[in-house]
């Protein structure tokens, strides 16, 4: 007795076969050469399905990694300009510096003096309004990642290793470093 004799049959379902030729039919347990091919059938399609699910992941990787790039350009764009403008920060505040205090108080230099302090201002603005930040460095230890030691001095009074005075100023543009700070660092007295 075959799986067709033993099913109920519907008057519907007779309907709807009624016009489909009698080979097209299931004509009740498959074959070992039907069951080999819907095993591979099923193979195939499970494969498929990873294909699929392995193409979905690289796309969405690949999206990701487009993102954080433009994400990154977005940040980090301004990077080679302001290392340009570093060296301009640097200047002006090398002039500020050299400013001697009994021409500060001068009349004829004071307004002088005030523009190229506010120009110094500006400078610092723009830079924190960028993400530029300035690099601690007096007082620290010495920090590879963000100090770069051009000598050692010989201190009783700081510990070695520690920054005791800072040639140049350091940067970060967000979480980057721009421009390492130029270091003197304290060494054991001889």
């Amino acid at each position: 007795m075959s799986d067709n004799e033993t099913r109920p049959h519907d008057a519907e379902v007779e309907a709807e076969l009624a016009g489909v030729p009698d080979d097209l039919k299931d004509q009740g347990a498959p074959s070992a050469d039907h069951a080999a091919e819907l095993a591979a059938l099923r193979e195939s399609l499970e494969v498929a399905k990873q294909d699929v699910l392995y193409a979905k992941a690289e796309t969405q990787n690949v999206r990701r990694r487009m993102e954080k790039d433009i994400a990154d350009g977005r940040a980090y764009a301004a990077t080679s300009f302001a290392r340009d403008i570093l060296s301009v920060a640097d200047n002006l505040a090398r002039a500020l510096e050299s400013i001697p205090a009994d021409l500060r108080e001068d009349e004829k230099f004071k307004n002088l003096v005030t523009g190229l302090e506010a120009t110094g201002r500006e400078i610092e603005k723009v830079f924190g309004n960028h993400g530029i930040s300035r690099i601690a460095a007096r007082g620290l230890p010495l920090d590879p990642h963000q100090h770069q030691a051009m000598m050692e001095v010989p201190s009783a009074e700081h510990e070695p290793g520690t920054v005791v005075q800072e040639l140049q100023a350091g940067y970060t543009i967000k979480d980057r470093l721009l421009r390492p700070a130029m270091v003197v660092v304290a060494k054991k007295p001889d």
